[in-house]
């Protein structure tokens, strides 16, 4: 069976979070950004992060994204508990298996868009060859197969952040991450950018993404909205998030 075409119920779980808390401080300052949070995502999910400011919904990010770790709690990617791996192993992880997506672009200024996808395969090992054939690919798949010698200040925002995706995408992750990735973008271009995340999800990535804009949310398949550091809604449709959206 196509797994495209499973539900999925029926797909491996990707992402499994169990009683994940997150405490910034100590005594009276702790702000508990996090508490006591349970999700699982499956393989092939297209799934947006929401809530208000302050919701936890960033910090769930930086912990699926191994950029932090939770207080207490256990986090699972890909059925490899990460909560307690050293720095060193986590960044491995982050450059093998999930691929960032950010509001701001994160581009070197000075290399072309071809030098700036290649990067995270410099890290990985990748051989020069490789690395420009897969590079060159990732370029031509978000559309940008004209503008690869290009530097980002010869670029328009939108084509910055498909070099963004591209980058995100070329070293084939398991997971990809995006944060508020329309959030410097015009409605036009905004649409485009979500044509390409819809694109990727077909294709078979699992998408995660953090928005506060309802217009990106309606986007995906699956919504989780999170209030004051914990999960209130664990699986809301485009349609069902709207009436959520008002209520709060």
């Amino acid at each position: 069976m196509d797994l495209l075409n499973q539900s999925d119920e029926s797909k491996p779980i990707i992402i499994r979070l169990e009683e994940v808390s997150k405490v910034y401080g100590i005594d009276n300052t702790e702000v508990h950004a996090l508490d006591k949070v349970n999700l699982m995502i499956h393989q092939g999910e297209y799934c947006s992060i929401m809530g208000a400011s302050g919701s936890g919904k960033s910090t769930v990010m930086n912990i699926i994204g191994c950029l932090d770790r939770p207080t207490t709690g256990r986090y699972y990617l890909d059925n490899l508990s990460v909560a307690g791996l050293r720095d060193e192993q986590l960044a491995e992880i982050r450059n093998r298996k999930i691929g960032f997506v950010f509001q701001q672009f994160h581009l070197l200024p000075q290399v072309s868009a071809l030098e700036n996808v290649m990067l995270p395969m410099v890290y990985a090992g990748v051989p020069n060859t490789e690395r420009r054939d897969r590079a060159m690919a990732a370029l031509i798949k978000v559309g940008l197969g004209n503008r690869v010698n290009n530097r980002p200040n010869q670029l328009s925002g939108g084509q910055q952040q498909r070099v963004a995706i591209a980058r995100a995408i070329v070293n084939e992750p398991l997971l990809l991450l995006a944060d508020e990735p329309t959030g410097a973008l015009d409605s036009q271009t905004t649409k485009e950018v979500l044509a390409i995340f819809g694109d990727l999800h077909r294709s078979g990535i699992t998408v995660v993404m953090v928005t506060h804009e309802t217009e990106v949310a309606k986007q995906t398949a699956r919504i989780v909205w999170f209030k004051d550091g914990q999960i209130i809604h664990d699986h809301l449709t485009p349609e069902e998030m709207l009436t959520v959206a008002i209520a709060s």
